[in-house]
């Protein structure tokens, strides 16, 4: 994991001379986020905003705590949003993970009646995915990867359209596995995905849980450098979703 993908651009602007590292190197940001990232909103939830109140279908993704009294809130310190590739790299193959717990989201959960589970969008900031190599990781914040340095692509989100095995009841330790059916918008690129998912209700107030996916970076306009040392990069890319969930 030590040389990858993302540490290629680097090396490619290195030998073409300093003034394209530069342009590199600052294209990619600090990877601070430019926001403190909150729960969205489930629409038409009354939510509780800062000791005020509001309909989630006109409050923003920006409000701070826009929850909604008695959902299930993902708790970011414990959970993590990751990516997973594979590459060859001068005939070693390799494979490239970035992490980051920016990620938010809450739903409502009907344990009579799964089915009638609401969700809120899930949001990641993809400016602070986090590799093995600071150098990786600023590339990947550049234009040609995700370029979450800029604010317009600094978020990726799953807005959910549909499940598919989410039904009958649960109770405390039971676990239930479903698809998850929405649009998934990286870089200003949507495309309907589905998530399987694995979710337990541990107790009373926690859900805890694995989301995951594979989707075609080239489907988001998410490019690789070429270079000659390089071979097989994957088209396909592993999404996955650690979470876990508190009753607010």
């Amino acid at each position: 994991m030590r040389r990858s993908i993302w540490a290629w651009l680097a090396l490619g602007v290195l030998a073409v001379g300093g003034s394209a590292f530069a342009w590199v190197w600052f294209s990619g940001g600090s990877g601070e986020p430019s926001t403190e990232l909150t729960t969205p909103t489930i629409a038409g939830q009354t939510t509780t905003t800062a000791g005020t109140t509001s309909t989630g279908d006109e409050t923003s993704t920006s409000t701070t705590n826009a929850t909604v009294e008695g959902a299930y809130v993902i708790q970011s310190e414990q959970s993590e949003a990751s990516f997973m590739l594979n590459e060859v790299l001068r005939g070693e193959p390799k494979t490239v993970v970035g992490v980051t717990s920016e990620v938010a989201g809450q739903f409502i959960l009907d344990r009579d009646d799964l089915a009638a589970t609401q969700f809120s969008d899930i949001v990641v900031n993809a400016r602070t995915f986090v590799t093995d190599s600071a150098t990786r990781d600023r590339a990947i914040r550049g234009p040609i990867i995700l370029n979450s340095a800029t604010d317009e692509f600094e978020f990726i989100t799953f807005t959910v359209t549909g499940a598919n095995g989410l039904e009958g009841s649960a109770s405390v330790g039971d676990t239930v596995t479903f698809t998850l059916i929405g649009d998934l918008t990286i870089k200003g690129e949507t495309n309907e995905v589905e998530f399987e998912v694995t979710a337990t209700l541990v107790d009373e107030s926690t859900v805890e849980g694995t989301a995951t996916t594979e989707v075609l970076r080239s489907d988001f306009g998410i490019g690789i450098p070429s270079v000659a040392s390089v071979a097989d990069v994957t088209d396909e890319v592993t999404l996955t979703l650690d979470f876990i969930a508190a009753r607010s």
